[in-house]
């Protein structure tokens, strides 16, 4: 995706698509941690510990019960 800065006020604003948000787990309330090389841009989400142990539980779990079911799928 290739999108422009958009003027709000005196500054300017990256405005990201509701998909984008969703497959990140964000909303437009969610904090970032904004960091840079001198060349990237990097947006990361500043998740709650809780919720991300939360996450990745659900996540183990749906390994488990359906890994080898979404193997054989994949093949």
């Amino acid at each position: 995706m290739i999108t422009t800065l958009t003027k709000h006020g005196d500054r300017y604003a990256l405005v990201i698509d509701e998909p984008i948000l969703e497959l990140l787990r964000v909303s437009p309330e969610s904090e970032f941690e904004i960091t840079t090389d001198g060349q990237c841009l990097v947006l990361t989400p500043v998740r709650d510990p809780a919720e991300e142990e939360k996450f990745q539980d659900a996540l183990d779990m749906v390994h488990q019960r359906f890994g080898r079911a979404m193997k054989r799928l994949a093949e």
